[in-house]
């Protein structure tokens, strides 16, 4: 409720408050990209938000599956446990980006295990909710699978990564990236939001092996290190080496 004058006041409808922050969501996810608005107001409307904690499970390898879903804050670590106990990180999902949507179409649960690596919140579009909803418009299957390509291109670069490159390449490739001008010679800030030990999962190693490679990096004067803080020094030189351990 707010208070406007002496004489008038407005309510607000928790309910319209709570569809509408699920629709914003929606729409800033690619996924949904170009979904017109009636479409997703129909798609808020099959979705129920779930808070994560931090180390919180969403869900187990051949759980059943009730949907596919969308980060709204936070981090989903999707990986696999091998037959000797390690942990393979597969990919890691934030905010705006969608997963297990393969799920809609088996009936054999989810693939993998997802764990919030940090303080999260997601939206679970509910799988017979949201088949019902493309029976009935074929058309927005389509958008989607404009969509889900982009996003399965960008997985297929990051398997190429974690199986063809070391270490040192994919964590110089994962600077370069996040420089807004790889060419410039002035410093680049790149503020973590996630822990090292995350980072380093991501990049498929170990915090051991990342910190290694952060010191050699250091040691050639290409970053510093303070904090959550990576201030890579020399854009062109770092990927110079990128470039030379690319054979490029």
């Amino acid at each position: 409720m707010l208070l406007l004058d002496s004489h008038k006041t407005v309510h607000f409808d928790p309910t319209e408050l709570r569809q509408t922050a699920i629709t914003n969501a929606l729409r800033g996810c690619q996924l949904f990209a170009g979904v017109p608005p009636q479409d997703l107001k129909n798609i808020a409307e099959i979705a129920i938000s779930k808070p994560l904690e931090k180390g919180e499970y969403l869900f187990r390898e051949g759980d059943h599956s009730f949907g596919f879903y969308i980060v709204q804050r936070g981090a989903i670590n999707i990986h696999r446990v091998t037959a000797i106990g390690k942990e393979q990180t597969i990919y890691i999902f934030r905010a705006g980006e969608s997963f297990a949507e393969g799920s809609l179409a088996t009936d054999t649960g989810y693939p993998a295990d997802a764990r919030a690596v940090e303080s999260s919140q997601v939206l679970l579009i509910q799988k017979a909710g949201f088949i019902t909803l493309l029976k009935r418009q074929p058309e927005l299957a389509l958008r989607m699978l404009g969509a889900m390509s982009l996003h399965l291109r960008a997985l297929v670069g990051q398997i190429q990564d974690l199986t063809t490159r070391d270490v040192e390449t994919r964590l110089a490739n994962w600077l370069v990236r996040r420089c807004p001008d790889r060419a410039s010679q002035k410093p680049t800030s790149i503020m973590l939001t996630t822990t090292k030990r995350v980072l380093a999962a991501e990049l498929g190693t170990c915090s051991e092996t990342f910190s290694r490679t952060l010191g050699k990096f250091r040691e050639l004067a290409l970053i510093e290190v303070t904090g959550k803080n990576i201030t890579v020094l020399s854009p062109v030189k770092l990927s110079e080496l990128l470039n030379r351990n690319l054979g490029e």
